[in-house]
This record gives C-alpha cells, structure tokens and sequence, in this order.
C-alpha cells in the first residue's frame, strides 16, 4: 500500500495572492478511441487562527468536482468537525456549509506517505471553496499537522462503456467472467458461484488510470463476508456523472491518502449500476482496503452518496444485494447468517465493541462498516437497509402475493371464472434475484415466467381449485404466495321470471307513467347482478327483484335485461309492453257527470261527480291498469268493480290538492279482456268524484 513516485508537481496562481502546489495525474497509455482530460487533484494549506482552530477563507481555484480534508499521519485520528463549501461552475453561487466525516478507515499497514483522510465528498463541478476545522466541543487541544483541503477534478473520459457481464445460463452456476485487470503470481482460483453474477463495468469503463496503482494486487484466501460502505457526497448527483465520481475517490485514495489503489472493491450508483473498485479481478478474493481490522477476510461495497438520513435506492440495494449473493455464492456462505472473523486490530466499533487484534468476533455475512469500525458509516439509513439486503441476498422470495385474477371476480374469499383467467403476482424482492415464477393449480405447475415475469394466464377445467404462485430464488430458495379459492364454471344464470311491468301508484303525466319493473333471476353457483339494458339503463343487486321505473304511454318499449354471474357467464331476458291512456271520454257513462277544463288534467280535461251511484266503465285488453283522478280535501270516496266484482272502496280526500294521480293499480299475471267500473258513493259532506282517466298496460 506503499505511496508511488508518479506524481508531476506544478502551480496555480488562487484568488488573494497565494501559490497552491497540485498534482496531475498523468494517463497511462489509452486505449485507441480514447479521449482523455487528466484527473487533477490539488492541496490547499489550512492555516491556524485560533488555537484549535484551521480555516481557509473563500478562495478561487481551478475546477474540480470532488474534496476533502487530509493531514499528516495516517493512524492520528482528528478529533473536531470539518466543513466545506464550494462554488458552483455554472451558477457561481456558494453552496451551503457541508460536514465532512472524518473518521474513515485508516490502513492496516502504514507506509511512508500515507495521510489520514476524511471522507471524500461529492460537490460537482466547482470552482472555489472554504473550509474549516475545529475541535469538538470547543477544545484547544492541538490539531494534526499538514492539515489541508484536497480538492479533485475527476477529468473526463469519453470510449464506450465497457461491462464485465456474465451470462446467466437455466441453472444460475456459473464460472465467473476473467478480470479486466491482469492478476499476479500466484494467481488464486476463481470458484464459480451459486449465483449469477451481475453486470459489473470494469475499471477501464469508467476510466482508471492503472499508472495510479502498479503494485501488484494482494489476494484473501476467501470472501467471508461483505461490508457495505456509503461514500459521502451529495445524493442529487446525475448518474451520468456516476464515473466521474468513481475516478475522483480513486485519485483520492490514491494521491491524497497515499493508497496504491482505490479501498473499496465495489461501488454502486443510485441507479444501480456496479463499478469495479480496486483491481485483480472482480472474482477473486482481492484484498481491499475498506474496513480497518477486518480487510482479510471480507469485501466491499461502497454506494454512492450520503445515507446518514437519506435511504439508498431500491436500484442501489438491488445491485448491492446482487454483488453480495454472488460473491458470498462463490464461498457457499449464507448472505443471511452470521461467520467469525478474526480482527486484524485492536480497535472498537461505532457500538463501543472492543476488538482484539488475533481474537474471533461474530459479524452477520452481511454488515455495515460501523460493525467493524469506529464510524457513522454506512449512515444510518443505509444500515437499517441493511435486513433488506440481506433477505434480498439470501432468499427466499419476500413478499410474495397474488396481486389480482384478471377475468375473474371475487365474492368474499372465492373467486369465479370462465376457466381461463390471468393471474398476477408482485413480490418485493428485486426481479434479478428471482430464477423463476410458477403457477401451481391444486399444487400443480401449470405455467412459468423468468423472474422477471409477473402475469401468466392459465386454464381451469370446471369445478374449485386452489390456485398459488411459487417463486424460486436464484439460490434456490423457494417461496409460494397465499393461495386463492377459485371455481371455474360456464354456466349462465337463469330467469326463472321474465321481466315484467305492472302500473303503480303515483303521478301520470302525458309522456310517462308510474310503474313497477320485476324479475327474477338464479344462477347455479353465485349471481352477482342483474342489469337493465333497455328503455333504460340500471344495475341491480342479486338479491334485488323489484324497482320502480316510468315508461311512456303510447310507445312500444322492449324492456331487456341481463343476469351475470361471478364468473362473468350472463342470461339475457325480455318482454315488450305499452302503456295506453284511455279518456275519460273513453269510460261508459250512468248517472249526471259533469265536464271540466284545466290545464292540470291528463289531456286538459276530467270528468266530475256528485251523485251518489254515478258510474264509468272502460274495457280495455292488458295486464294492468291504474284508475287516475283528482284529490283535494272535498273529495269523496268511490267503489272500484273489476270485471264485476267489486275490488275496493278508494277514498279520494287529500290535506293538499292533487291531479292525475293513480290511486288504484291492480296487475294480472297475462294479457287478457277486462273491465274496470267505478261508481261514486256519495259521501256525506264531501260527495265529488273527479276522474281523471283509465292508464292500461298491454
């Protein structure tokens, strides 16, 4: 890890007079089609102006993209907060103050020109900042020496991409793809893993430049586990910019702290796309550099970005649980279980855990950097994330369920199809980690989809099933979804009584009458509704028989209905009927009966009453009939005879003064030739009748 001779020293004139030393870093040979602007990384002394105090007031510098504070002494931690801010390229505004954390993981062999460090923070393309350094709680203590503010442009690299991408063949064991970098002798096996591998792009990808690190990679024996890292930097960073941002901590560890590679052997962007961080091969057990006392035995994986507060993406801990479950795979560890690790360091954790060096601790497969080291990383946020990925990693499938049945409809528990309905799930573990999803009928598999699928329709042969999903994780792993009842049947409901329309009580106008539409419908497993399809339009409840309505006197109108079931089999039913208004001019008339005009009768006139056995009879051919007149408080009462028997004593006498108005309805079960006759009474006091009409339904 030893500091190499590579850097070219120059100057750069800054804002206020001052000369700042920098370095370039110059590219190794490029490959052909490469256009290359060199990675600079610049520092820039804070001086003191308070005991316990350093500052840099507001200076202007050349562009970079990516800083941090260093200071002489690798293993000398420094115990005090700093803070930046910087100038935007484009807006020239000055952002607001950001913490830096200081308390990144040293080395674990200190070489000559190493430097303790803080972490590196993503700013984008600037072109001055400030910074500051004090002590915790105020303290005067001294601060380390060589304190300064290490500022990098992260260059630009413009070639195609270059992806180390595995193929994923039916059985998901594979060897893994070579690495890009060449590995030294003795070159240490890379075993295939019980997981795929995911796309990885490759240190030439995102423009390494392999000048920076030409010692010869150090290898583990195995991967025992794996320690998630964030890298600090804003989160609103584009991940176009994602390469740069992997090139600016490169230079970082590499020219700032001495390193003689980048620490991390992954890092992954918010859009999940992974990285390859330090060389020798993204298969093998390359030792890194990332978790101080435990670097033997472990890898790992940096996100990018600040997780203190703010969750890392699901794409972000997709990829992250991907890497994990393949390289873990390649060992047979259990991305879910727990290993002992022995620690190279006599240290304690962020949890106040002392660790002595040569000693074995329990970590999870699966930790944060914090479980090893005394930092905050990876943020809290990202190390309550931490179960998912785990979970992710290991399988089985989580959150497995049935999320609808297309062509099919639910009454409580069961549901009801025509045989062939579509059945979609949802899970909540990424679609990569997943090798398959079946659909079982009465325990079954009927149908199959990649991982990535999420609907299948099936066929059911009549009668109930139960019907589930199964997934099966790439570590084969399985799981299955709760099951459904469904009942599949093509039978179509039944109207055991035709639609049918009867006159009621109520208002009688010139272009409508009152009137009852009735039904009945059955269906062999479950009737779901009943809908009115023509004059009008309407739905009804299963249960429901009867429901009020008004058709127009003098039209022929086709009364049409549809019986559904659940499973969506459906009956249609009709009859015709026609509503006719016979006069009162119309009626056979005994007895003195006067006319009257009014604009408030059926037809602008009526007939009135007041001797006592005055009559009108209509005869008519229908199934029903209503008697229309009018009401007021000096109304009498009137016999009503059907067909010459005498079926009721109406009494007309109403509070409110009312006109055309059906106050007698009687219905039959067919069309047939009848009579109605009314007769007035002559009621003491309040002897008139007043008649408006006869309304019929044939």
């Amino acid at each position: 890890m030893r500091r190499r001779a590579w850097l070219t020293l120059g100057a750069v004139l800054i804002g206020g007079g001052g000369v700042v030393t920098y370095a370039t870093a110059s590219p190794s040979d490029s490959a052909p089609g490469q256009d290359r602007r060199p990675v600079e990384v610049y520092g820039l002394a804070l001086k003191g102006t308070a005991a316990g105090e350093r500052k840099l007031p507001r200076t202007e510098t050349e562009q970079f993209s990516l800083v941090g504070v260093s200071w002489t002494g690798a293993l000398k931690p420094l115990e005090g907060a700093a803070q930046v801010r910087a100038r935007g390229l484009e807006s020239g505004e000055w952002g607001a103050w950001q913490d830096l954390e200081l308390n990144a993981a040293p080395p674990e062999e200190v070489e000559a020109g190493m430097r303790g460090a803080s972490q590196p923070l993503w700013v984008g393309p600037s072109d001055g900042v400030e910074a500051r350094v004090v002590h915790e709680d105020g303290t005067t203590g001294a601060l380390p020496k060589g304190l300064e503010v290490n500022l990098v442009d992260p260059g630009v690299v413009t070639e195609a991409e270059t992806r180390l991408d595995a193929p994923e063949p039916a059985a998901f064991v594979m060897d893994a793809s070579p690495s890009s970098s060449p590995s030294p002798s003795p070159e240490p096996t890379a075993p295939p893993s019980t997981m795929p591998q995911p796309p990885v792009t490759s240190r030439a990808g995102w423009g390494a430049d392999e000048s920076k690190s030409p010692d010869p990679s150090e290898y583990n024996a195995e991967v025992k586990a794996v320690f998630v890292h964030h890298t600090d930097g804003a989160n609103d960073y584009d991940c176009a910019e994602s390469p740069a941002i992997v090139r600016g901590i490169y230079a970082y560890h590499t020219e700032v702290e001495g390193w003689n590679d980048m620490g991390y052997n992954f890092l992954v962007d918010k859009c999940g796309t992974v990285f390859e961080g330090r060389k020798g091969g993204i298969d093998r057990p390359v030792l890194g550099a990332h978790t101080y006392g435990f670097n033997r035995e472990s890898a790992g994986i940096a996100v990018l970005g600040t997780h203190v507060s703010g969750a890392a993406s699901t794409a972000a801990l997709t990829s992250v649980a991907r890497v994990t479950a393949w390289k873990l795979g390649q060992y047979g560890a259990d991305p879910a279980g727990t290993v002992q690790l022995t620690a190279g360091a006599t240290q304690r954790n962020y949890f106040s855990t002392q660790f002595t060096a040569g000693e074995r601790y329990t970590f999870r497969r699966v930790s944060g950097h914090r479980d090893g080291f005394n930092t905050q990383c990876p943020g809290d946020a990202l190390y309550t994330q931490l179960p998912t990925v785990r979970a992710w990693a290991a399988g089985p499938v989580d959150g497995l369920r049935i999320a609808s049945l297309t062509d099919a409809t639910a009454k409580g528990s069961t549901y009801y199809t025509k045989g062939t309905p579509v059945v979609r799930w949802a899970a909540t573990t990424p679609a990569a980690l997943i090798k398959r999803y079946d659909v079982l009928v009465d325990g079954q598999a009927v149908a199959a989809t990649s991982g990535a699928g999420y609907a299948k329709r099936i066929t059911l042969t009549p009668g109930t099933h139960t019907v589930t999903v199964r997934a099966t994780h790439q570590s084969g792993a399985v799981s299955a979804a709760a099951p459904l009842t469904v009942v599949a049947e093509t039978t179509a409901p039944v109207f055991t009584a035709a639609p049918t329309l009867g006159l009621r009580t109520g208002t009688v106008y010139t272009g409508s009458a009152p009137v009852t539409l009735s039904w009945k419908a059955t269906d062999d497993q479950a009737l779901r509704q009943v809908r009115l399809l023509t004059p009008q339009s309407a739905t009804f409840s299963a249960a429901a028989y009867l429901s009020n309505r008004t058709a127009r006197p003098g039209t022929a109108s086709s009364w049409s209905m549809r019986a559904y079931d659940y499973a969506g089999n459906y009956r249609d039913a009709a009859a015709t009927y026609t509503p006719v208004v016979l006069q009162e001019s119309a009626a056979v008339r005994t007895g003195s009966w006067s006319a009257r005009s009014s604009s408030s009768y059926l037809g602008g006139r009526s007939y009135s009453s007041s001797a006592k056995g005055a009559s009108l009879t209509w005869t008519f051919t229908g199934r029903s009939a209503a008697w229309v007149v009018s009401r007021a408080s000096s109304s009498g009462q009137a016999y009503v005879y059907v067909d010459g028997v005498k079926a009721a004593t109406v009494d007309l006498r109403s509070s409110a003064t009312s006109y055309r108005q059906a106050i007698w309805t009687r219905t039959w079960s067919a069309n047939a030739r009848h009579t109605v006759k009314i007769v007035v009474v002559g009621t003491s006091g309040r002897p008139t009748v007043t008649t408006d009409g006869l309304v019929y339904i044939r």
